[in-house]
């Protein structure tokens, strides 16, 4: 399994993503800020990923604390959460275990509890949601897998897979389990501009795992469905709204309007985290802004002539009319999705109760 992020008695360690796939080299966070700018620079990137490296950046901040009260520690913790949510604004898997360490340390502070028994359990709370990542991602593989072709291509745009994750990932998760059950499946990886994950990081650890891999440059994608080149699409989120809109790397919504014309199935998996039931439909969902360099200059040598306007949004939205199912560990999801999504959120409150 591809270790992207490990929690090590001195800070959490990261697969340093922005040095692949030419150089395997880690970054270790030792304290809360260190995590918050392993995020913003990409270091650590996708939503599960960065999911869980915030609840890690919360509880290493609360186990560093030098507060002697709880009224002390409550102040610092609402400032480390509040650093570590300020990073990133689209994944909504970010403030999903940034908040899930919060409510946590905030149950214990109110009951009391001493700061040596809070320090602990806010640690073994972010190391079970490492663990509960990489069984979710299998149990979403499974779900999914009986959605791919026995044989054929499939598409995938950007890097949804164990580098994503804390190890498996979601769409390349749902490849893995079905070439695990025996299905004969080839990858086009877009290399999704202008971060390459699809070209860095995609190809990179689909090789590894020796699935056959074949970098597309994003406009290919049409030319080679009228060929009928692709049997299916797959593709990761990083954050779902309550309707199904999809907010996914910048190019996603480009390719589910190819892939409907083309009566090619298009397919989002994620884990139930993703789901944001808080935003009714993505036209709500922010959209990040990435540094204009990106776009400017390529391993260092500027591509654009001085002074020319830049416009980067890291993500779009895909309407939940061009996505044909929604993958989770909790079961596949279908139109209408405002519907199914609601009858499986209800589910799980029930089965909780």
């Amino acid at each position: 399994m591809i270790p992207t992020l490990e929690w090590l008695p001195e800070g959490v360690n990261f697969l340093d993503q922005t040095k692949l796939p030419l150089e395997e080299t880690y970054v270790l966070a030792t304290d809360y800020k260190q995590v918050a700018t392993v995020i913003r620079d990409m270091i650590v990137r996708g939503a599960m990923a960065i999911g869980v490296s915030g609840a890690m950046g919360v509880a290493l901040g609360i186990q560093q604390s030098k507060a002697e009260t709880l009224s002390e520690l409550s102040a610092e913790v609402d400032e480390i959460c509040a650093h570590l949510a300020s990073t990133r604004p689209t994944a909504v898997n970010l403030f999903w275990g940034i908040d899930r360490v919060h409510d946590l340390y905030n149950s214990l502070a109110a009951t009391k509890t001493p700061i040596p028994e809070i320090k602990a359990a806010v640690v073994a709370l972010a190391l079970e949601m490492y663990d509960e990542d990489i069984a979710n991602c299998r149990q979403l593989g499974a779900h999914g897998a009986e959605l791919m072709p026995q044989q054929g291509t499939v598409l995938t745009h950007c890097n949804a897979g164990a580098l994503a994750a804390c190890g498996y990932g979601s769409a390349l998760g749902v490849i893995r389990a079905a070439i695990e059950r025996g299905h004969k499946i080839d990858v086009f990886a877009d290399e999704t501009r202008p971060y390459l994950q699809g070209a860095r990081l995609t190809a990179w650890e689909l090789m590894k795992d020796g699935i056959p891999t074949t970098v597309l440059c994003d406009n290919m994608a049409a030319h080679l469905m009228k060929k009928g080149r692709i049997q299916a699409v797959i593709v990761g989120a990083d954050r779902i709204a309550a309707n199904g809109d999809t907010a996914n790397k910048i190019g996603t919504y480009g390719v589910s309007i190819l892939a409907k014309e083309h009566g090619i199935p298009f397919y989002v998996a994620a884990p139930w985290a993703t789901l944001d039931l808080a935003t009714a439909h993505g036209d709500l969902i922010p959209i990040e802004q990435r540094n204009p360099r990106e776009l400017t200059h390529v391993n260092g040598k500027q591509m654009t002539p001085d002074g020319v306007s830049i416009e980067n949004p890291a993500f779009d939205v895909t309407p939940a009319k061009y996505i044909s199912a929604i993958i989770t560990e909790r079961g596949i999801l279908r139109a209408p999705f405002e519907e199914s999504i609601a009858a499986m959120a209800l589910d799980k409150v029930i089965a909780a109760a």
